[in-house]
C-alpha cells in the first residue's frame, strides 16, 4: 500500500507541475459555478435551497473532463519508456494502476471539496436537504471513480494519448447516455439490464438522498473491472516486450 500512495503522490506532483489540475479546478468551478447561480438552474430563479442544478453540471462536466485528466496516465509512460522503468523498481502492475487512479480520484475529491462554499451558501439563504446533498457528493465520486476507472484502462491500451481520451469517452458514453437510449427501446429483462447499466439511473437514486448498496456496487464495479483489464495490459505487455 505505501508503494501504491507513492506513486499516487508523483502523480498528483505531475498533475499540479503540469497546471491540468488547475486548469480542470478553474473550469470546473467555472462551468458549475456559473450554471448554478447565473444561468439555466440559477437557484434565484427556481426559488429553491438545493444543490440539484450543480450535481447536473457537474454529472456532465465530469464526464468530459476526466477522460482528459486520464489520457495521460499509462499512454504517456509508455510513450516516453517511463512505465518500463517504474516496472523494474519492484513495483507490481496493481501498485502502479491503484496508484494513478487515487491520483485522479484525490484530484477529483479537491475539486468537489472546492465547491462546497456552493452549499454553504445555499444552506444560510434557505432549508437545504442536506441528505441529498451528501448523496450528491457521494455519487459524484462514485462515479468520478468509475470513468477514472475507464479512463485508466483506455490509457493503457494505446501510447497515444488523443486515443486513449478518444477511447474513454466512447466507453463512458455507453455508460452515460447510450444504455439509457437503448433501454427506451426495449422492455421486459433486455429493457431493465440496459437500464441498470445506465449511470444515470444511479446517479439521479443517490442525488436525491437514496443511499441504496446496489448503486454503489454499481460504480465501484466498473472501476474494479477498468483497473483489472488495465493491470491485464500491463501484464500483458510484461510478458510480450511491447
Amino acid at each position: 500500500m505505501k508503494k501504491t500512495w507513492t506513486i499516487a503522490r508523483k502523480e498528483l506532483a505531475a498533475f499540479f507541475d503540469s497546471l491540468i489540475a488547475y486548469i480542470l479546478l478553474v473550469v470546473f468551478l467555472g462551468l458549475s459555478g456559473f450554471f448554478t447561480w447565473l444561468y439555466g438552474t440559477d437557484v434565484f430563479m427556481r426559488g429553491q435551497a438545493d444543490l440539484s442544478g450543480f450535481f447536473n453540471i457537474a454529472y456532465w462536466t465530469l464526464f468530459f473532463f476526466i477522460p482528459a485528466l486520464t489520457m495521460r496516465s499509462l499512454a504517456e509512460e509508455r510513450r516516453s519508456g517511463t512505465l518500463d522503468l517504474l516496472l523494474t523498481k519492484a513495483l507490481t502492475d496493481w501498485q502502479v494502476v491503484a496508484g494513478k487512479f487515487l491520483a485522479a480520484l484525490v484530484l477529483i475529491g479537491i475539486a468537489l471539496l472546492c465547491s462546497l462554499p456552493y452549499y454553504i451558501t445555499i444552506a444560510s439563504i434557505g432549508n437545504i436537504d442536506h441528505g441529498a446533498v451528501i448523496g450528491g457528493y457521494l455519487a459524484l465520486l462514485l462515479m468520478s471513480a468509475a470513468y477514472i476507472g475507464i479512463g485508466i484502462y483506455a490509457s493503457s491500451v494505446t501510447n497515444n494519448q488523443i486515443v486513449a481520451f478518444l477511447l474513454a469517452l466512447v466507453i463512458g458514453a455507453f455508460f452515460h447516455i447510450l444504455f439509457q437510449i437503448m433501454a427506451s427501446n426495449f422492455t421486459g429483462v433486455t429493457g431493465m439490464v440496459l437500464n441498470f447499466l445506465s449511470t444515470g439511473q444511479h446517479f439521479d437514486s443517490m442525488s436525491r438522498g437514496v443511499l441504496d448498496s446496489r448503486d454503489i456496487l454499481y460504480f465501484l464495479s466498473i472501476a474494479l473491472a477498468g483497473l483489472v483489464m488495465a493491470e491485464f495490459n500491463l501484464a500483458k505487455r510484461t510478458l510480450t516486450g511491447k
